[in-house]
């Protein structure tokens, strides 16, 4: 028999290192599924399929084309050898690179997942009722599945940590488990209900305006020591992942009354921009630099303390989507996290003080199965990830209703020194 070239041998051994059992991960997060490195909780990158249904603007389009179109995380390059190597399937097939997609089918892609990294923080597990559990969520940490998150998220944390896999049956941001949510970036009391009845009643209070809220933020300059109260509607954008105050419609009718300007029924039948919301505000203590300031939120907009802190000319001290419109130094390195929260996942989706398992954070091939094919091999993270981000200086610390306050304790920030 010829021997085979030590070229020819490595190309065979190549192609092994690609012939994998690929299947949806049906297994929950599991705590060795968590790798703790320089203040960071990391996932190990795992084997996932994404699925979906074609598109009426994908329809004619060769699967190739598609792929690079609509999905540009990844190389022309990548989406050939993935078609070619049964990585992207249509309707459970593998199909030629020409192959132009139809209505109605439906195309996997198997690829190897990485997940951004958040803060190394516990989600701690403040009380646990026959039909509630309360937890303290940590910033960074999505509560859900979502975007590029699935196995970093309070729920797959506190089914890998706290065993509470029956609890949190979530697979999506819309379940009727989730009692409230708080975005990725804000930290606090998070309220999970454990079926939906419970869940069911705590939306019926929150509808009917019965439930109080009470969040903590440090904010830049000295708070007006009085109640303010900041009543202005809110327009949020969700393809730029922003919101913004809403006031020129009111100042444009104030102008045209005042100056008496005959527009007919322009005027009442101009539409006001955005939503009403309403926050009621109440320092607490201040050193002159940042003050610390209570937010009771009437209406639950997105972003909307964010936003009208920063209309009251005094924005959270961290927050760089929403600053102060005036220069102003920080004294911290802030946070680039909202663009990572408002990004999607590019491949077909729609403890404190832990001692570090690797030495750096942007390769760590030892912890991991390194695959061949990954754009995003050997980085524990994904490709493009700014992991300089903190948490934002925004906390949930109550909620309450009929017969019922659910508490958290404030964070370290909220104390001036």
């Amino acid at each position: 028999m010829k021997r085979k070239k030590r070229g020819e041998e490595e190309e065979e051994e190549e192609e092994k290192k690609m012939e994998i059992v690929w299947q949806t991960p049906a297994n929950p997060p599991e705590k060795q599924d968590y790798i703790f490195c320089n203040g960071k909780r990391h996932v190990r990158p795992y084997y996932f399929e994404f699925i979906a249904h074609v598109k009426n603007r994908w329809v004619g389009k060769t699967i190739v084309d598609l792929f690079a179109e609509e999905f540009k995380g990844r190389p022309y390059e990548y989406y050939v050898s993935a078609v070619k190597c049964g990585r992207i399937q249509v309707d459970g097939e593998m199909v030629p690179v020409s192959y132009v997609v139809k209505s109605s089918q439906k195309i996997s892609h198997f690829l190897h997942r990485h997940e951004p990294p958040v803060l190394a923080l516990d989600v701690r597990v403040l009380k646990k009722e026959p039909d509630v559990v309360t937890v303290w969520k940590p910033a960074s940490v999505p509560v859900h599945p979502c975007g590029q998150y699935r196995k970093n998220t309070v729920v797959g944390i506190l089914q890998a940590e706290h065993d509470l896999a029956p609890v949190f049956r979530i697979p999506t941001a819309s379940s009727k488990y989730s009692v409230h949510r708080l975005d990725r970036l804000v930290s606090g009391l998070l309220i999970l209900a454990r079926n939906a009845s419970k869940a069911d009643i705590f939306r019926q209070q929150i509808e009917a305006g019965k439930v109080q809220k009470q969040y903590v933020a440090r904010v830049i300059g000295v708070f007006p020591e009085h109640e303010k109260v900041v009543d202005v509607n809110i327009n949020h954008n969700a393809r730029e992942g922003r919101s913004t105050a809403e006031f020129y419609a009111e100042l444009f009718a104030l102008v045209i009354f005042r100056f008496k300007v005959e527009v007919g029924d322009y005027c009442h039948d101009m539409p006001v921009k955005g939503k009403t919301a309403c926050t009621k505000f109440t320092r607490i203590s201040t050193d002159g630099i940042h003050s610390i300031v209570q937010c009771k939120p009437v209406t639950g907009r997105t972003h909307q303390i964010r936003v009208h802190l920063q209309y009251a000319g005094h924005p959270i001290a961290n927050d760089t989507l929403y600053p102060s419109k005036e220069p102003v130094d920080l004294s911290t390195e802030g946070t680039t996290a909202d663009r990572a929260a408002t990004g999607s996942d590019r491949s077909l989706s729609p403890s404190f003080d832990q001692d570090c398992s690797c030495q750096n954070e942007e390769s760590s091939g030892e912890d991991f199965s390194i695959d061949p094919m990954c754009t995003n091999c050997p980085n524990l993270g994904p490709k493009g990830y700014d992991g300089d981000e903190e948490g934002l200086w925004l906390h949930c610390v109550r909620y309450s209703g009929p017969g019922w306050t659910y508490e958290c304790p404030y964070p370290d920030w909220a104390t001036l020194s």
